[in-house]
């Protein structure tokens, strides 16, 4: 791995779903070698959505301890703070390029902290944004 890796919230949430079949499984494994080469990356935002969906909308829902508990784990990835100059940028990306505020906001982050790669499956697999970050999605 050449640079950071930054983390989309479904792989938490497929990470921490056991009963999600092979995504458990390919996200499990994601981010046991993102955490040992301290290559992950991701922001509040997938913080917090992982925290709400988690303790929601998981077959199994995680209780609030144990969902609080992996959210302060992976803090440890947070990069600094989404700022107003963050959100402008999010804006301008979601603008020229048609993602949506939500992905553009992930976009934007990625894109400040260095981040080569973005895992998710919420983008096209493979599409390079501004010449320096590839979407991946792990579960093709």
């Amino acid at each position: 791995m050449t640079g950071f890796k930054f983390v989309d919230t479904n792989i938490l949430l497929y990470a921490n779903d056991k009963t999600a079949g092979d995504k458990h499984l390919v996200s499990t494994e994601l981010l046991r070698v993102l955490w040992g080469n301290n290559g992950g990356i991701l922001s509040t935002q997938v913080l917090q959505e992982f925290f709400y969906n988690a303790t929601r909308k998981l077959s199994l829902p995680l209780n609030v301890p144990s969902a609080r508990e992996i959210v302060y784990a992976y803090s440890s990835w947070l990069r600094g703070p989404i700022t107003d100059t963050t959100i402008i940028g999010a804006i301008d990306i979601h603008q020229s390029m048609g993602f949506s505020f939500w992905d553009s906001l992930i976009i934007k982050v990625a894109l400040d902290t260095g981040c080569d790669t973005l895992y998710t499956e919420d983008m096209q697999h493979g599409q390079v944004i501004n010449n320096r970050l590839t979407v991946i999605n792990p579960f093709r």
